[in-house]
């Protein structure tokens, strides 16, 4: 009886030790575009003792890359929109180095690699994105990792026209033949479309007709019917109408991860505390139940773990921080489980 005893005090105090699981949903982005970080290994310890098991990481750093090993953290790791263009080129030379160099080493670390962020039809490096996705991919085929990372790239909802009500959304006709390729080659390789959802800035730019109970998930009842569908909250209604948009170019059955999403604390149009932290509390419990359109668990990054001093644009972009940069929690204790 002692023994038994014994090795169930083990196996309770090793499951204690894991504070989250592979199977985590709620991640948070680390960006970086400031002066006043923490060191990357205080970001991970962070990271660790709030139990966030999954980051976003937009370049590959490698002091965090190295700090990452071990934690358990999952990582979604981008190539920046500004240098892309090397990946795409036919000798394959650019992506097979940075894999050797920044994934190879890190690999169990390493869930996504996210080639651009935010790319338009009309931006230069739009004609790149799909092939260096594809050398990417053949870079990990030579490390027999594909089947253990996924390549994908990131959009935002500007590409969507038509999203009232979100059964009418669909790609607009500039983005469509940029976005068709990039789904065939997500479709073939089953990787997921990754998409930055902001009711934030869909608030701010139409207040007169979105109301901000509605973006902060905190309506009393149903505020859009769309056919038997009804939404009570923004966000759902968002990330719907880009299921809509896939379907409508024959990829029902795509994933959506949402790369990005969160609420600025000043700077701006309802950019207070009290906003902000209505909006990642009931984000958090929310994206366990999934949308009307898709009632399935939604993987969700939080955009960011710091406040940004030196991010461009207006000042709300520089606060979208869940901690200050001396890793004070802005909003009390998160559950990211």
């Amino acid at each position: 009886m002692e023994i038994v005893i014994l090795l169930f005090i083990i196996l309770l105090l090793l499951s204690l030790s894991q504070p989250f699981t592979e199977a985590q949903l709620v991640g948070v982005c680390y960006g970086r575009i400031a002066d006043n970080l923490p060191m990357e290994k205080d970001v991970i310890d962070l990271y660790k003792s709030n139990g966030i098991g999954l980051m976003r990481l937009y370049d590959p750093d490698l002091m965090a890359l190295k700090a990452l090993q071990g934690s358990n953290i999952k990582l979604m790791l981008g190539v920046p929109n500004e240098k892309i263009q090397p990946f795409a080129s036919s000798n394959q030379s650019h992506a097979m180095q940075w894999i050797e160099t920044y994934v190879a080493p890190f690999a169990p670390s390493i869930k996504y690699i996210v080639v651009g962020n935010e790319i338009h039809p009309s931006d230069n490096q739009s004609v790149f994105v799909e092939p260096a996705m594809k050398n990417v991919l053949e870079a990990l085929n030579s490390y027999k990792l594909s089947n253990q990372i996924k390549v994908s790239t990131s959009i935002d909802t500007t590409l969507i026209i038509n999203s009232y009500p979100p059964s009418n959304g669909q790609f607009n006709d500039t983005s469509y033949s940029y976005i068709t390729p990039i789904i065939k080659f997500l479709t073939n390789n089953e990787s997921p479309l990754l998409v930055n959802i902001y009711p934030y800035f869909a608030y701010v730019g139409n207040e007169q007709s979105i109301s901000l109970n509605y973006a902060l998930f905190t309506s009393n009842g149903p505020v859009v019917d769309d056919k038997e569908l009804k939404y009570q909250n923004l966000f759902d209604a968002m990330v719907d109408s880009v299921y809509w948009s896939l379907r409508k170019v024959g990829a029902p059955d795509m994933k959506i991860v949402v790369s990005e999403t969160g609420w600025p604390s000043k700077g701006g149009d309802a950019a207070t505390v009290e906003n902000a932290e209505n909006y990642y509390r009931n984000l958090l419990k929310h994206v366990k139940n999934g949308t009307p359109y898709k009632p399935q668990e939604i993987e969700t990054y939080l955009f960011a773990m710091f406040d940004e001093n030196k991010k461009l644009g207006p000042d709300s972009e520089r606060n979208f921080g869940l901690f200050t940069p001396q890793k004070y929690p802005k909003y009390g204790k998160l559950n990211f489980i």
